[in-house]
Formats: C-alpha cells, structure tokens, sequence
C-alpha cells in the first residue's frame, strides 16, 4: 500500500526557512521532515510513498537522487564522474520506493491527491495520506487495522490541539486563580495520517482543499475518526521549527520508533 505525502505547498508562515527550501525539507536534525514522517510509515512496513510536489519540486527531487552522496563519504573522478561510495550504515537506514509527482504550484492538496490517483497499483484497494510537514507517534499498524474493521471509505487520525495562547481561570470573585501555558483541548482535529479506499476519488473534486472531500464522506456516514492520544507535532512557524529541533536534540523524540 502506498502512502500519498503532499509535499506541495509554500509554507509563507515559516518563510525563514521555506524561502529558498520546501516545506518538507526543513531539517529536523541533519535530515528533513519528510524524511521523518516516511521513516515512522516505514517502521511499520509502508515503505511505498508518492510525494505529491509542487514549491521548488526540484529540491526535493535532487535530495533523494542525491542522497548517497548526501549522507556518506565518496571519492569522485572528475574525469568520467565515476563515485566510490562508503555507505557505512546508509543501506540500512533508509529503505523507500518513491514516486515524485509535480503537481502543481498553486494546486490545492485535494487536486494534488487526485493527480497521484494514476500511480496508485490496481491491486491495490487502499491508500494513505499525510501532510509532508507532521510527525507522531501514531502507530500505523493499529490505524491501518482499524480502519478495516470500521468498513468506511475514509478515516482521519483526531489528535488534541494545543491552544497556542496561555489560558487562565478566574473564581467567582473574577480574581485569576491559574495560569496554564499553551493547554491542551479536548477536541478533536485532523491530524493527517489519514487512510482510503479507492471510493475516496469519487467524493474529490478538482480545484478544492481535501476537507471538501472529508466533509462529504462524513455526511454519508462513511469517515472514522482514530483517536491518537499520544504525541503530536506540526511545523508551520519558525518557532514550531526550532522547538521541534529542540526536541530532536535532547534524543528522546517520541517519534523516533525506528532504531
């Protein structure tokens, strides 16, 4: 089963680091995020991805044709171009089959999935989705399981927001009585990491966002909800950035769940 990344978008909000880079290849330590999100599908045995491209495509194209040189120590001859690589340990680290789809600059993610439909495998009778700039420690395996078993054409992982505000609590007398840093809500939002069945394409229209799609499978009864309760994390602005590198840093990032 392949696993559609949409890996289109600009990212203005994190414009320090989207400028001359793609969302997606923003580092978490010294690799990007994408990179991060295929290793959590890849622990659990999805190792098939077609990245859905569009910002400065040819960035991440190059990465990935490039990764050998990238992550290890080569001897090049200039005269034919022919490389000795030391792979070291780099053989082991990353095993993925990518399809690098352009599709679009100004494509909406909805249409970005449709245009990766043609590069889904007949045999396959699912697929999954996520957001090319998310990490969790959702466990693929169980979503991937319940999804079966709740027989719906769509289902989305729910994950708590973090309010991005500090909250306060006052008593009846209006006197503050608790400051609380950026809590945690009780309800629940997509958190990407979605999975379909082929019937998806028929509720996706062109030119529109993908909630279009996930509102009207929810009309008719036909979206689940996974709830993950577990850590979540999104970049969208510098500050998102350099906080989740801080968490990368300390080495105990709870999506790291490949040794």
């Amino acid at each position: 089963m392949k696993t559609i990344i949409l890996c289109g978008g600009i990212g203005t909000r994190l414009k320090e680091e989207t400028e001359f880079k793609p969302k997606p290849m923003v580092y978490i330590g010294d690799q990007p995020i994408v990179w991060h999100i295929m290793k959590i599908y890849a622990s659990y045995g999805y190792n098939e991805f077609i990245l859905a491209l569009g910002y400065k495509a040819n960035y991440i194209k190059d990465f990935f044709l490039n990764q050998k040189a990238f992550t290890s120590d080569f001897t090049l001859n200039t005269i034919n171009h022919k490389a000795k690589y030391y792979l070291n340990d780099f053989e082991k680290r990353d095993n993925f089959k990518i399809t690098f789809v352009d599709t679009g600059l100004e494509t909406l993610p909805g249409e970005r999935i449709l245009r990766c439909q043609k590069y889904l495998p007949e045999t396959d009778k699912s697929f999954m989705v996520t957001y090319g700039d998310g990490v969790a420690n959702v466990n693929i395996g169980e979503l991937v399981k319940f999804h079966y078993q709740q027989k719906t054409i769509g289902t989305i992982t729910g994950i708590h927001p973090k309010f991005k505000f500090g909250a306060v609590k006052t008593n009846n007398d209006n006197l503050v009585t608790q400051f609380s840093e950026k809590p945690v809500l009780k309800d629940w939002v997509n958190g990407g990491f979605m999975m379909f069945d082929k019937r998806y394409f028929d509720y996706q229209k062109p030119g529109e966002l993908e909630h279009a799609a996930l509102k009207r499978l929810a009309n008719i009864n036909q979206l689940s909800l996974y709830k993950h309760e577990g850590f979540w994390f999104a970049v969208d602005t510098n500050k998102e950035y350099e906080e989740l590198n801080n968490i990368w840093k300390k080495g105990n990032a709870p999506w790291k769940i490949w040794k």
